[in-house]
């Protein structure tokens, strides 16, 4: 979609990237890391100031409850990737074995199911349905059998924009104990929930935590998605193994990245605390500018990103429709159908009209694409 969008000079609110830029500090510290000579490998898992430094963020945001001794060690708990993708893959590989089931919920992220076929394994799909697109706990029990290994979850979600409840997560671990299952965690829109709700992150969850893998992206948090910089926390057990794909898959990560960033955590920390209000504020922006236009606004609890009913404008299928919008509006957003399995998007054309607009641009450019989409 922004192949097509710079092709006919549309507006791009389809890929989830920002239009603004990275933190001055930040680029001031990779800047003089580089320029200090700082540019071989680091340790393969991190280096230890990024991980203890991970290690105190998630305390402030997570685990102030916990005694000091049931608290994350980022030493030993967590490992930095190459992005949130390289996470969700080598987790996925460190669980999946050859005919293991895993149960994903959809829309989805397009790069679980891959990962879990590459694997060996097989995923079991779940639909989420508008507005609410809240899981139903009862039918995950139902998909459950005995070749059933993990559960993804992400929170909060793209491309809903929905987040997991307290509820939700209570649910999740009941059934991961009950089934002696493991969960992967998504949790890379960790810092951007809206209206004062509450990020349920499975490190809140210290029995949920016991056989989860937690993923998260300093791309999306620091506006650098570029940098392909993400980490992984999992129990120590679970990330010794997870060390010993990732040792082979990128080895490291860049190491100037990590010293900008360690430096970022620790003397910058209200720049995440800021984040929810941030994104909040770009969301009301393009949703003000919206409200007369024929699309049905669903609801965006977090991410950056916002979903739009165009059934009473088109009857056109998602992906037809972005098409077009792209072509011959100027506008471009993403259709979710190819967030389904190849095998429902037929019957997601003929039950759903929805695509998704990314709200992480200027003010100017969302308050431009809304003047378009309200002559609709």
């Amino acid at each position: 979609m922004s192949i097509m969008a710079n092709q006919h000079q549309a507006i791009n609110l389809s890929q989830g990237f920002p239009e603004f830029d990275t933190p001055a500090f930040l680029k001031d510290k990779i800047n003089q890391a580089i320029s200090e000579g700082k540019n071989q490998y680091s340790p393969s898992n991190g280096l230890p100031d990024l991980l203890t430094e991970i290690a105190n963020m998630i305390h402030r945001q997570y685990q102030t409850h916990l005694a000091d001794e049931q608290r994350l060690d980022g030493l030993n708990n967590v490992t930095i990737t190459s992005g949130a993708t390289e996470a969700l893959w080598v987790a996925i590989q460190t669980l999946v074995r050859q005919d293991d089931e895993v149960i994903i919920f959809d829309p989805a992220y397009d790069s679980y199911e891959p990962a879990v076929e590459l694997a060996g394994g097989i995923c079991r799909h779940i639909a989420l349905d508008a507005p609410s697109y809240a899981i139903n706990w009862a039918a995950v029990e139902q998909t459950i059998n005995a070749k059933t290994r993990a559960i993804i979850i992400n929170s909060p979600h793209n491309p809903t924009g929905s987040i997991l409840s307290q509820s939700d997560l209570s649910s999740l671990q009941a059934l991961v104990e009950k089934y002696n299952l493991y969960v992967i965690s998504d949790e890379v829109y960790e810092h951007m929930t809206f209206d004062g709700l509450r990020h349920e992150s499975v490190l809140r969850y210290p029995d949920l935590f016991k056989r989860a893998f937690v993923v998260s992206s300093f791309g999306k948090t620091f506006h650098c998605t570029g940098w392909k910089m993400g980490y992984c926390a999992a129990p120590g057990a679970l990330m010794a193994e997870f060390r010993k794909i990732h040792q082979y898959v990128t080895f490291c990560s860049f190491t100037p990245a990590q010293i900008a960033i360690a430096q970022m955590l620790k003397e910058q920390p209200a720049h995440i605390t800021a984040l929810a209000s941030f994104y909040q504020q770009k969301r009301d922006v393009l949703i003000n500018a919206l409200k007369d236009s024929r699309f049905t606004l669903l609801p965006s609890q977090g991410t950056y990103f916002l979903l739009l009913d165009y059934s009473a404008i088109s009857t056109l299928n998602d992906r037809e429709f972005c098409q077009w919008l792209t072509k011959e509006i100027g506008v471009a957003a993403i259709p979710l159908s190819p967030l389904y399995p190849a095998e429902q998007r037929e019957a997601y054309h003929r039950d759903n009209k929805v695509i998704r607009l990314c709200f992480a641009k200027n003010d100017d450019t969302l308050l431009k694409a809304a003047e378009i989409l309200c002559q609709l």
